[in-house]
């Protein structure tokens, strides 16, 4: 796959259901119907926070991206404003792959699927729905919510536990939604409170960007539930993983354990922590890697071979 140094963006609407989910389109020029890869990020983050930087690199090799935005959060529709829906997200996913599909402009044969955070736990779940998808990456993934909560405190499973039943009850009762922040400082009542999650969120939004570090407390459960790691062993293409071993928001056990057990999966190992992986020596070092591994699952030659 040759490689090419200009792009052109286009922020794009995807419908989904009755409302629709907000994207960049990035195409590489000079390349007639490049191959695609679908983008999503993580916990409450949008494709502002450092997407763009992958899908350049992405393009510059010849290969077209779609960074979305899931609903309800950022520039996206959605009526329940910053709440996390799992399953809403998943088919936020499956939309904006057959949207991929059905453009001219790209080669829907040769579409890949790159997740990161929360988001590479989405990919891998739905990699292992889309046997025909070329190649995935899943990086930094969130693999097991059940696993993630066994390693919280006594003290404070027992405050997030407080706000779930408040928010639930103020659902029955038809009261304010009671909610809690994705990431705070250690010693907060957060989803996320190790020492590298509030400023390693923050350090994500551009200048003059915003994130909502704001979620409905009823996540806690859906989180807790959501188990996409066990799905590995189902996953019948390549598939990348990246994985910090010294990631203090998706533990590095768990996730090495299941990227294991996928039948082609290649794993990748970093000293860099959860939120180093999008700037300095180790984007640069994550992105050539996966920019290689794309273009090898995407080439001309890779699709007929898998036909």
């Amino acid at each position: 796959m040759s490689r090419n140094t200009s792009y052109q963006r286009h922020t794009i609407s995807i419908p989904v259901g009755d409302s629709f989910c907000k994207a960049w389109l990035h195409l590489p020029t000079g390349v007639q119907r490049p191959p695609v890869v679908v983008m999503g990020h993580g916990m409450g983050a949008t494709r502002e926070m450092r997407l763009d930087a992958y899908a350049e690199r992405f393009a510059a090799r010849g290969i077209a991206s779609i960074a979305f935005t899931y609903r309800n959060f950022g520039d996206s529709g959605g009526a329940h404003r910053q709440e996390l829906i799992v399953k809403d997200q998943l088919l936020d996913w499956e939309e904006v792959l057959a949207y991929a599909r059905s453009r001219e402009d790209v080669d829907g044969s040769r579409i890949a699927i790159w997740g990161t955070s929360f988001g590479g736990g989405h990919a891998i779940t739905i990699a292992s729905r889309h046997p025909e998808l070329a190649a995935a990456v899943a990086q930094c993934p969130f693999t097991d919510g059940l696993v993630t909560a066994l390693r919280t405190s006594p003290v404070e499973s027992l405050r997030l536990q407080g706000l779930l039943i408040r928010d639930l009850v103020a659902t029955a009762t038809r009261r304010d939604p009671v909610c809690l922040p994705f990431a705070g400082a250690p010693g907060d009542v957060a989803i996320m409170t190790a020492p590298d999650a509030l400023p390693g969120y923050q350090s994500l939004v551009p200048a003059g960007g915003t994130f909502v570090n704001s979620t409905r407390a009823r996540a806690i459960s859906r989180l807790i539930r959501y188990r996409p790691g066990r799905r590995t062993k189902k996953i019948q293409i390549p598939i990348l993983f990246c994985v910090s071993s010294t990631d203090t928001v998706a533990p590095a056990g768990p996730t090495l354990k299941y990227a294991h057990r996928a039948p082609r999966g290649v794993v990748q190992t970093y000293k860099a922590g959860h939120f180093d992986f999008y700037a300095g020596e180790p984007f640069e070092q994550l992105v050539a890697e996966q920019t290689e591994f794309l273009a090898k699952h995407l080439s001309p030659q890779a699709a007929d071979g898998a036909r």
